[in-house]
């Protein structure tokens, strides 16, 4: 008995290092091909009118907006099959855009960056499908998310090193980026499609993961509607403020005192940090004590958020040590719904479903409202300075996103003390799928 104990420890440990290993370096690799384009400033360039880098960003996460539209339906019936095929095309299909970024002149180069965005706007809830649904996915989920947190700040680093050491022009520093990075991130996806299926243990702590039609998509917002509804507000402005931090930190953030790879050094602490705290999780057996630790955290993250900006005259902090803070509590709040919180939702309530349903929804609506925020900043022509206008939001988000999330996780906890004795794990509630369903 103790021998199989101890096998399977060691089985966890191999599905950890290797599950968890490929899910971070891919998404890492995902960054190289979407994000080494903020490095460059493009000072003197104009698209038709408006500011060339904020065309760029908007019209790069407008196809990444389309793709996480067509992301719900396409991610929530992706079978286990067809993963692999998407994952190679997707990330071949970026670096010819990046190429063509590089070949056209600018401003019509502005339109590769949309086919950019569109090819990889799906990639992250496909690779959370290959290491969904374990009873290891906490650790798996940690490693991947933050893989966000490092690899934008090494993307910014790279870009700058590229341009200041290597001199590529801003407009190939993309291209060539990617072309390192595209046969590393080819071979992390086969990886990630050799991993063994979840055990029946798996199946028995976080719930068979299962394909999801539309009628089932319908069936399962409606019935969670209140709570989905406060998540979905609060994500998307968490993704608004986190989507104007990564690509406009070089404005937000004075550079010229400080290395090219300070945003690598400031993120890699912050990475090691939420790891820390996300890899915790794994000891919780029970589903609820997860996600209500879970809220605390992000309410926690979100207060500390709007108290930094609120305060940052009189804390006169020094840049870094605001970047690191800013940084630290953003994405313990956003993060954590990229990651652990949607599988244990989906394992407390029984629900028939994937996390890709939930993730490509709050993607979509707040790559939405980034989008809408930067064409009316550029449009309408607000004169106002990079930093205040991100401590300015940080502030306001901070404070709606407390009061968001601590009345949904009221609800949450509400929801299952109404369970009575049907709590989780044991008892399948079986509501959202039709009688024939998919396995994924």
């Amino acid at each position: 008995m103790e021998q199989i104990a101890k096998n399977k420890r060691w089985e966890d440990l191999l599905i950890i290092l290797w599950a968890g290993g490929a899910a971070l370096l891919s998404y890492s690799l995902v960054y190289a091909l979407r994000k080494p384009y903020t490095a460059a400033s493009f000072e003197g360039l104009a698209f038709f009118g408006t500011d060339y880098k904020v065309a760029v960003t908007t019209v790069q996460i407008l196809g990444y907006v389309i793709a996480k539209f067509v992301g719900i339906k396409l991610i929530s019936e992706l079978k286990k099959e067809n993963r692999f095929k998407f994952f190679v095309g997707s990330a071949l299909l970026a670096e010819a855009a990046l190429v063509g970024f590089g070949l056209l002149e600018a401003p019509y180069n502005v339109a590769a960056m949309f086919v950019n965005g569109l090819s990889l706007g799906c990639m992250w809830g496909v690779i959370f499908s290959f290491i969904e649904g374990r009873k290891v996915t906490d650790m798996l989920a940690s490693l991947l998310g933050v893989s966000m947190v490092f690899s934008s700040g090494v993307a910014k680093s790279f870009g700058l090193f590229a341009m200041n050491e290597m001199h590529i022009s801003q407009f190939w520093m993309p291209a060539v980026i990617g072309g390192f990075a595209l046969p590393l991130l080819v071979f992390m996806g086969y990886l990630l499609k050799r991993l063994p299926h979840p055990t029946a243990e798996d199946i028995a702590l976080r719930n068979e993961r299962v394909t999801l039609d539309g009628k089932g998509r319908k069936a399962l917002f409606l019935d969670y509607a209140p709570i989905l509804s406060l998540l979905f507000v609060g994500n998307f402005m968490l993704l608004v403020l986190r989507d104007i931090k990564e690509d406009f930190l070089v404005n937000i953030f004075d550079m010229s005192q400080h290395s090219s790879w300070l945003f690598a050094q400031v993120d890699t602490v912050v990475t090691l940090v939420i790891l820390a705290l996300f890899a915790a999780f794994i000891f919780f057996r029970s589903n609820i004590k997860a996600l209500m630790c879970l809220m605390g955290l992000v309410i926690a993250g979100c207060l500390a958020m709007t108290y930094v900006s609120m305060n940052y005259k009189s804390l006169d902090l020094e840049p870094v040590a605001w970047l690191f803070v800013q940084s630290l509590c953003l994405y313990i709040a956003y993060l954590t719904f990229q990651t652990i919180f949607f599988d244990r939702f989906i394992a407390c309530f029984r629900i028939k479903g994937n996390v890709g349903f939930f993730i490509a929804i709050i993607d979509f609506i707040g790559y939405l409202g980034t989008v809408t925020l930067l064409s009316t900043k550029e449009f309408l022509n607000f004169d106002m300075e990079w930093f205040a206008l991100y401590n300015h939001m940080a502030c306001a988000v901070g404070g709606v996103c407390t009061v968001l999330f601590t009345v949904a996780a009221v609800l949450i906890y509400k929801r299952y003390s109404s369970l009575g004795q049907k709590k989780e794990p044991w008892e399948a509630l079986d509501m959202y799928m039709n009688p024939q369903y998919n396995t994924i």
